[in-house]
């Protein structure tokens, strides 16, 4: 709890801050609207989006591979809401245009029987005759084959086709909370295994007779989760001590053609709750023998996936992830007597991220490819499955986001990882290879910017596609052996989209609470903005620590800019306690989440101020969804001298609320005091400024009534805010509905206007 107070203390310093910076808005007269220009910024916004929908761009490339080759399909939005669909060959570096959906509007229509709209139908699967001369494609569950010279098309039946595979890593990752599969027939197919009763049993393929290997096991508490050795010697299974998961419940208000309400309810588990544990014993199948092995039960996850050394039955090994996540460790197993020896042990005084964990077991070369933080950055190590000696594969002050997958053969590993790059924000992915040894990194995506890669499925070509959030993207096709481009396969030209008035994002970059680690956010600011006026900003803020959320690649079609256009500059930033950067960073998230980085948020928004006239940080909203619904009314709470108003839809208001496996990943188990003083709910008496609350009634992500419980703390405490309650809906911003409300809840607070009167539909008429 020291940082949190730390934290606090902090507050006060920003306050003081805010207050300095509030001085230097002097230069620019504030922005207040009048009603026809509100209704006219209205008008503005819904036209602007409306364009931006109508300007094709390719922001990235789904290929259709065709098996056996490297050519491949796709398709891509041209002008007039057309779609093309376009062929590419690698090996001879060239791509055609087969045709655009409106040359074959008429065609598809009179083959179907259904009326084609403005060209718009989709293909969904395509292949082609060996003289590449007549296409056969799948659109609407119809079948027909087109003649690609005169482009005539007719129903068919002749679909037998080889298929397309669709781009995958090498390996498929498999994650804790799936469950490992329980065997029933030993691999040299002599047992069948299985669970009577509550015990184990086993018949011989040789006769009908069944076989008890044990007999205290019940159906309160069972033997279970049954895997074969290799050799089928040996069967390793768990006396399961089940705990039911609790309910939630919901009511849905609105159901057509009744008259009551109907109750829902669901299993969920919420911190704290207790976990089914597993006590694993090893059975020798000769003589019939049980051995409970020396580790510890596993009560937090399921019974593990085994992994069996290479051509030896005797050793296996498991991973444990310790309930608080503190601990985590690959434990090997002797099936002859049952004593377990801990390969990889790793401890945190913070967290590990379990959903992260990554591990790949080399069985024939007894080697296990880790990837973890342990060294203050996330990095690959080279793990001895023998003698449990670690290397470290790649290094520095960069992470490691993900690998794709693990060439045995050629000792390599393929990775996406981000900061490594001077000079470019910390957050672009880029692809990598680097050998078993470390050394060989190779960046196969050099060019600035976000990528996104797809490999053919041999990996002699991928599609790298990389942009920024103001800068067009560019998609090419290169060779894997020489990292050469073969051809570039688009590159968007922007006249059409700068042509509606738009204002491309601006990057910005601040420094944190430490004064030396940079905070990165973007800006959006109206197409009309006047620079000698000053504008309110509203933060879209999502501070949960499982990712970092700011937009790294080319989009401008999303709801910041949109809002912006209503006379707001909007914001987003990754602040300290999030992903993606350093151990240390993520790290003020633990036992913290009412920190969301908030302190590093109000530093760079001042900072923003203080470079541009035209941010009015006197006048602050924010809004966001789930984490964020909890943060953005945190927001009012924790820092009311700077957040005026907030937009806060489902969220999870106090963390013993909401699910287990995210709250206990950073809050920690077990369930402190900690969870209380940081809940929305404990502090509810503490709001200022103006808040709406936006639920769904069916929400079964976060429950509803975490926003109720909030709601009623909030009365409790004779506190003004807004509720909204959309019937029948889930997890969600409040739909179109909610959206229009929030809009227009902050036009209302910081801007000091009246909306449009929507029930008179006020828009149409002026």
């Amino acid at each position: 709890m020291a940082r949190y107070h730390q934290y606090l203390l902090l507050t006060v310093f920003l306050a003081a801050a805010g207050k300095s910076a509030d001085a230097q808005q002097t230069q620019a007269t504030r922005y207040y609207p009048t009603h026809a220009e509100v209704l006219q910024n209205y008008k503005a916004a819904d036209a602007l989006d409306s364009a931006l929908k109508k300007v094709p761009y390719v922001t990235n490339v789904r290929p259709n591979w065709h098996t056996g080759s490297n050519q491949f399909w796709y398709s891509k939005r041209i002008a007039n809401n057309q779609t093309a669909y376009i062929v590419v060959e690698p090996e001879k570096g060239t791509k055609k245009t087969l045709f655009e959906s409106g040359q074959l509007a008429a065609e598809v229509s009179k083959a179907t029987g259904k009326p084609i709209k403005d060209g718009g139908f989709r293909i969904e699967d395509m292949f082609f005759s060996a003289d590449k001369k007549q296409a056969t494609f799948k659109t609407s569950n119809t079948w027909l084959k087109c003649d690609l010279a005169s482009l005539q098309c007719s129903k068919t039946t002749d679909t037998v086709h080889q298929s397309y595979d669709a781009d995958k890593p090498l390996q498929v990752r498999h994650y804790r909370w799936e469950g490992a599969t329980a065997d029933s027939v030993s691999p040299d197919k002599q047992w069948t295994a299985f669970v009577k009763g509550g015990n184990i049993v086993v018949k011989s393929s040789k006769s009908s007779t069944e076989i008890k290997l044990t007999t205290d096991g019940n159906l309160d508490k069972p033997y279970g989760e049954l895997t074969w050795s290799p050799d089928s010697k040996h069967l390793v299974g768990y006396r399961i001590d089940p705990k039911k998961t609790k309910e939630v419940y919901y009511l849905l208000s609105s159901v057509p053609g009744t008259t009551r309400a109907v109750l829902k309810s669901h299993e969920y588990d919420q911190p704290g709750d207790e976990f089914t544990s597993y006590q694993q014993y090893i059975f020798n199948i000769a003589d019939k023998s049980a051995i409970k092995t020396d580790a510890e039960k596993i009560d937090f996850f399921g019974a593990p996936q085994l992994h069996w050394h290479d051509g030896n039955s005797r050793y296996f090994t498991y991973e444990k992830a310790d309930r608080g996540h503190q601990r985590f460790r690959v434990i090997e197993v002797d099936v002859t007597n049952g004593k377990t020896r801990n390969i990889i042990d790793e401890k945190t005084n913070t967290f590990i991220y379990e959903q992260r964990i990554y591990t790949y077991y080399s069985a024939k070369t007894h080697e296990i490819v880790w990837v973890t933080e342990k060294d203050g950055w996330r990095h690959i190590y080279l793990v001895d499955e023998l003698t449990g000696k670690e290397k470290l594969v790649t290094k520095g002050d960069w992470v490691v986001r993900d690998v794709d997958s693990v060439d045995v053969k050629k000792r390599q590993i393929w990775f996406k990882g981000s900061g490594k790059n001077e000079g470019e924000d910390p957050y672009f992915m880029h692809y990598y290879r680097i050998g078993f040894d470390g050394k060989n990194l190779t960046d196969l995506t050099p060019e600035k910017g976000n990528h996104s890669v797809t490999f053919s499925p041999d990996r002699e070509y991928y599609i790298d596609a990389y942009s920024e959030v103001n800068i067009a993207p560019k998609i090419v096709i290169k060779n894997t052996a020489d990292l050469k481009t073969v051809m570039e396969l688009e590159h968007t030209d922007l006249t059409g989209l700068l042509a509606t008035g738009v204002k491309l994002p601006e990057v910005f970059v601040a420094k944190a609470r430490d004064g030396k680690t940079d905070i990165w956010g973007v800006v959006y600011r109206p197409a009309n903005m006047d620079p000698n006026k000053s504008y309110p900003v509203i933060e879209n803020i999502y501070a949960g620590p499982q990712d970092s959320f700011v937009p790294k690649s080319f989009s401008v079609v999303n709801e910041m800019q949109s809002i912006a256009q209503l006379g707001f500059i909007v914001v987003q930033m990754d602040g300290m306690g999030t992903a993606n950067r350093s151990k240390a960073f993520h790290d003020v998230c633990w036992h913290n989440l009412a920190d969301a980085g908030f302190a590093d948020r109000i530093l760079w928004m001042q900072a923003l101020a203080a470079k541009y006239p035209q941010v009015d940080i006197s006048r602050i909203g924010v809004y966001g969804t789930s984490a964020g619904g909890q943060n953005s009314a945190g927001a009012l709470l924790f820092h009311p001298e700077f957040y005026k108003a907030a937009v806060s839809a489902c969220g999870c208001h106090d963390n013993r609320i909401d699910k287990q496996w995210w709250n206990e990943q950073w809050m920690g188990y077990p369930v402190g005091p900690h969870y209380e003083q940081q809940s929305n709910i404990t502090n509810a008496g503490k709001l200022q400024g103006d808040l709406m609350l936006i639920v769904g009634e069916a929400d079964n992500n976060v429950p509803p009534e975490s926003t109720f419980r909030f709601a009623d703390a909030l009365i409790k405490s004779n506190k003004m805010f807004d509720l909204l309650v959309v019937p029948g809906m889930g997890h969600s911003d409040g739909g179109p509905y909610g959206r229009k409300k929030k809009r227009d809840f902050f036009v209302k607070h910081l801007l000091n206007a009246e909306p449009p009167a929507r029930n008179t539909d006020e828009l149409a008429r002026n």
